[in-house]
C-alpha cells in the first residue's frame, strides 16, 4: 500500500498521461517519455512515425509554446494532439472562478432557488476545507521536468487536495442529487454527466501537470465523503439559514473569521485571498437568501424549466437568455464598482498605492477588500438581480 501511494504521489505517472494524451516538453520530444528513457518513442506520436501516431489519434507536431516550469522559468512544449489539450484546457476552466460566477447564479435566476443554495452552500464548505488542507499538509506539486506545466497562478499553491476536483464533484452530485426529485429526467442520464463532468476536470487537471493522481483521487474522495455526511442535515441546514433570525450575522461573521485565522505560510500563496473569494461569495449569497425568504422577494417559476428539452420551447430560452445576460452585467458591475471602492478606502487607510501589488496581499488588507467585494456579489445576485428581472418583466 506504502509503495501505491508513492507511486500515486510521483510526477511519473503526471508525465506519462501528458506523453499519451499528445504533450511534450519542447526540449525533451526528440527523446520520447523521460519517465522510460529507454524507450525510443512515447506511446502516441514520435516524429518518425507518423502513421503510427495517427492510427493513434494524434494530431500533427505543432510549433513550441510556454509553460511555467517548476523553478519559475519559461518551459516550452509541443502538443501532438490538439483535440486533447483543447478539451483538457476546457475542462480546467470548468474549476475557475468564471465557471463559478456564471454556473451557480444560473442555477438560481433559471433552474430553482432550493438547488441553488444547496450548491453554494456546499461548495463554500467543500472548498474551504480544500484550501485549508493544502495549507496544512503541505504536499509540493508534481516536479517539471518530467512534467509539463500549462499554468502559472496555481502553481504558487501546494497541491494536495486538488480543490477543482473537489469542486466538480461537489457540485456535479449536489446538483444530481438536488434535481433528482424535483424534476423529469432519467436518473442515468445524470448520473452519466455528473460522473462525465468531474472526470474530465479532474483529468485535466494531470493534463495541465497540476496535481499528482494521488491529489486528484483525494481531492474527489474528500467531497464525496463531505456530501456523504452532509447529505443528512441538507434540509435542516437549508432550513435554518432561511428562517433564523440569526442567519445574516452568523453568515457574515463565521467565514470572516475564518478568513482571518487561515493558516499562516512563510510566503504568499493565493489560497487566502481564492478562500476569501469564495467565502465571501457564499456569505453575500446566504444573506440574499434569508432576506428573500423574509421579504419575500420575487421568486422564479420552475413549473416552465423541467429540463426536459421537448419542453424548452423559442420563447423559454429567449427568457433564459435574457435573464443570464442582465444578470451577468449587474455581478460585473458590481465587482467592479465595489472592488475599486473598497481598494481606494483601504488604500487611503494603510497608505499605500493602489498598484502596489505587496501592500495587497497584507491579511489586513486582502480579506476586506476580497470579502467585501465578492460578499457585495453574492447578495446581488441573489436580492438585486431578481428584482431587476421583474422590474424587466423576465419573470
Amino acid at each position: 500500500m506504502a509503495r501505491l501511494l508513492r507511486s500515486l504521489r510521483s510526477s511519473q505517472p503526471v508525465a506519462r498521461f501528458q506523453r499519451c494524451c499528445g504533450l511534450f516538453p519542447a526540449a525533451e520530444e526528440a527523446l520520447g517519455d523521460p519517465a522510460e528513457p529507454r524507450r525510443p518513442e512515447p506511446a502516441c506520436g514520435g516524429g518518425g512515425r507518423r502513421r503510427r501516431a495517427a492510427a493513434a489519434g494524434c494530431g500533427a507536431p505543432s510549433g513550441a509554446r510556454s509553460g511555467r516550469g517548476s523553478q519559475g522559468y519559461a518551459q516550452k512544449y509541443v502538443v501532438k494532439n490538439y483535440f486533447y489539450y483543447y478539451l483538457f484546457k476546457f475542462s480546467a476552466a470548468l474549476g475557475e472562478e468564471v465557471f463559478y460566477i456564471t454556473f451557480l447564479p444560473f442555477t438560481y435566476w433559471n433552474i430553482d432557488h432550493s438547488v441553488s443554495r444547496r450548491m453554494i452552500i456546499i461548495w463554500s464548505i467543500v472548498m474551504y476545507i480544500g484550501q485549508v488542507s493544502k495549507d496544512l499538509l503541505k504536499w509540493p506539486r508534481p516536479l517539471s521536468p518530467p512534467v509539463v506545466k500549462l499554468e502559472r497562478r496555481t502553481d504558487a499553491e501546494y497541491g494536495m487536495p486538488s480543490t477543482h476536483a473537489m469542486a466538480a464533484t461537489a457540485i456535479s452530485f449536489s446538483f444530481l442529487i438536488a434535481t433528482m426529485n424535483r424534476y423529469k429526467y432519467p436518473f442515468e442520464v445524470g448520473l452519466t454527466g455528473a460522473f462525465v463532468f468531474s472526470t474530465l476536470v479532474c483529468l485535466s487537471r494531470l493534463y495541465t501537470g497540476m496535481h499528482t493522481v494521488l491529489d486528484v483521487i483525494g481531492g474527489a474522495l474528500i467531497s464525496a465523503v463531505l456530501l456523504v455526511l452532509l447529505y443528512p442535515v441538507w434540509d435542516f441546514i437549508d432550513h435554518l439559514l432561511l428562517t433564523s433570525p440569526f442567519c445574516p450575522l452568523l453568515s457574515i461573521v463565521v467565514p470572516l473569521v475564518l478568513c482571518y485565522k487561515y493558516p499562516k505560510l512563510e510566503y504568499y500563496s493565493p489560497t487566502r485571498g481564492d478562500t476569501t473569494t469564495i467565502l465571501g461569495a457564499g456569505a453575500g449569497a446566504t444573506v440574499g437568501f434569508w432576506w428573500n425568504n423574509q421579504y419575500a422577494a420575487p421568486v422564479y417559476s420552475s413549473e416552465k424549466f423541467q429540463l426536459g428539452f421537448p419542453l424548452i420551447t423559442g420563447t423559454i430560452l429567449l427568457v433564459v437568455l435574457a435573464r443570464f445576460f442582465v444578470g451577468i452585467c449587474i455581478i460585473l458591475l458590481t465587482r467592479q464598482l465595489m472592488k475599486s471602492a473598497v481598494l481606494g478606502m483601504l488604500c487611503y487607510r494603510y497608505k499605500f498605492p493602489i498598484g502596489d501589488l505587496e501592500a495587497r496581499r497584507r491579511l489586513e488588507v486582502e480579506v476586506p477588500y476580497k470579502f467585501i467585494t465578492y460578499s457585495s456579489v453574492g447578495f446581488s445576485a441573489t436580492v438585486i438581480v431578481p428584482l431587476l428581472h421583474q422590474l424587466l418583466g423576465l419573470i
